[in-house]
C-alpha cells in the first residue's frame, strides 16, 4: 500500500494499466504468435474496437496523434501555401503538421465559455482569409468545443474540419463522441492521456476510402507489386502489434478512467472553488467532458506560479495552461485572430494533478497545500 509520506510523488497524469491485466493478455498473444511487428491481429482489432466505441465507420492505428493530424491534413488536400486555421491555445503537436505540409497556420483565439476555439474569432478569420483550406478544432483538456457553431461556419465556407480529440477520448458533445463530427478526427494514446499505448494515435473517419488511403501512406506508400514500388511519398506511421495490444486492454477500462477523472475534478471544485479568485474550467450543458486534466484560473493575489512552486516543493507535479501558439518563438510570425482570451487563460491558468491512480489521501494532500497559500 502506498505511504502517505509527503515525499511520495504525485504525477500530473501518468500511465495506468488495468488491474485485470487485459493489456498483458493481448501482448502475450502477440509474442506467442510471433506477430510482434509491424502489424497483426491486435492492430486490426484495435482499429475496429476504437471505431465501434466512438461511433466512426473506420480507423487507422498510427504511431502518434501528431501522425494522425498530418495524414488528416494530407487527406483533405492541404498542401504548399494553403491556409489552415488552428486554435492558438493548444499543444504544438496540433500546429506542427501544418508546417510538415508546407502550409500556413493562422491561429484562432479561444473564448472563456469553452476554453476552445471561439466561433466569433473563427467567423472573423473567414472574413480575413476566405480561401482557407481546412480548420483544425481542438477539444482542450477534455472539454468539448462548441462544435455545432464551428461546423456551421465551416460548412458555409465548404472547408474541411479536422478534430484534434487527443485529450478528449470519452468526451461527448450532445451525446456524440468528440472526434466524430468533422471530416477526420484524431486521438492520442501518449503516456499521459486518459488511456495509453505508451505512444500512439488513431485517425478516424466515416470516409472509409480516406482511411484506407491514410493506411497506405502510413506504410511507406508501398504499391501492390511483387517488388518494392512506391508511386507516392510515404511515411513510417503504422502502429505496432504489441503497442496495439496495450491499446485494446486500455480501451476496456476507458469508462473507469473517465469516471475517476470526473471524481478528481469534482473533488477539486468542491474543495477549492470558494477560495478567493478561483474559478474552474467551464462546464456547458451540451458538454459531457472526460476532464483529462482538472484546471482552474486565478485572478487574485495568489498566482499560478505560487501553486506550482508550493506543490513542487512537496514532490507534486502541476503545470501551466498551454502557452498559446502565437506567443511561441517558432510561430509568432504567423497571424493571430482574436481578442486575447487565450493569453489570459495562459496567464491565469494552472493544471492540477489529475492522475487516475491518485488516492483520496493524495487529493486531500494537494488541496491542503493549496488552501495553505490562502492562510499565509
Amino acid at each position: 500500500m502506498k505511504s502517505e509520506n509527503v515525499k511520495d510523488r504525485i504525477n500530473l497524469a501518468s500511465p495506468h494499466m488495468s488491474d485485470e491485466g487485459y493489456e498483458m493478455q493481448y501482448i502475450k498473444e502477440a509474442f506467442d504468435t510471433n506477430w510482434i511487428a509491424p502489424l497483426g491481429e491486435n492492430v486490426n482489432e484495435f482499429e475496429r474496437e476504437l471505431a465501434l466505441k466512438v461511433g466512426s465507420k473506420s480507423a487507422a492505428a498510427l504511431t502518434s496523434g501528431t501522425a494522425a493530424i498530418h495524414l488528416a491534413l494530407k487527406a483533405v488536400g492541404v498542401g504548399e501555401g494553403d491556409v489552415v486555421f488552428c486554435p492558438t491555445l493548444t499543444f504544438s503537436a496540433t500546429a506542427n503538421p501544418i508546417i510538415y505540409q508546407n502550409a500556413t497556420p493562422v491561429f484562432i483565439d479561444s473564448d472563456f465559455e469553452t476554453w476552445n476555439m471561439s466561433p466569433k474569432a473563427l467567423e472573423e478569420a473567414f472574413d480575413l482569409y476566405p480561401d482557407v483550406k481546412a480548420v483544425i478544432v481542438v477539444h482542450l483538456y477534455g472539454l468539448s468545443a462548441d462544435i455545432d457553431k464551428i461546423m456551421d461556419l465551416c460548412k458555409k465556407q465548404n472547408v474541411a474540419i479536422i478534430e484534434d480529440a487527443a485529450e478528449s477520448l470519452g468526451t461527448y458533445y450532445k451525446g456524440q463522441h468528440t472526434g466524430t463530427f468533422g471530416d477526420y478526427g484524431i486521438f492520442s494514446f501518449n503516456g499521459n492521456k486518459i488511456i495509453t499505448t505508451s505512444g500512439g494515435g488513431m485517425l478516424v473517419s466515416n470516409n472509409e476510402e480516406g482511411i484506407a488511403k491514410a493506411r497506405f501512406w502510413a506504410t511507406q506508400s508501398r504499391d501492390q507489386a511483387r517488388h518494392y514500388q512506391h508511386s507516392e511519398l510515404g511515411f513510417n506511421y503504422r502502429m505496432s502489434n504489441v503497442v496495439a495490444g496495450i491499446g485494446r486492454g486500455q480501451l476496456k477500462v476507458l469508462s473507469e478512467r473517465v469516471a475517476k477523472k470526473n471524481s478528481i475534478y469534482e473533488f477539486y471544485r468542491r474543495e477549492l472553488s470558494e477560495l478567493e479568485g478561483v474559478e474552474f474550467m467551464p462546464n456547458n450543458k451540451w458538454d459531457l467532458p472526460n476532464y483529462w486534466l482538472s484546471c482552474m484560473t486565478l485572478t487574485g493575489n495568489i498566482r499560478p506560479i505560487d501553486i506550482m512552486e508550493a506543490l513542487e516543493k512537496e514532490n507534486i507535479e502541476s503545470r501551466p495552461v498551454w502557452k498559446p501558439m502565437h506567443m511561441q518563438p517558432f510561430y509568432e510570425k504567423y497571424d493571430f485572430v482574436g481578442g486575447g482570451a487565450s493569453e489570459k487563460l495562459f496567464e491565469d491558468g494552472v493544471c492540477l494533478p489529475s492522475d487516475t491512480k491518485m488516492t483520496d489521501g493524495d487529493l486531500e494532500r494537494v488541496v491542503r497545500i493549496i488552501k495553505g497559500l490562502w492562510k499565509d
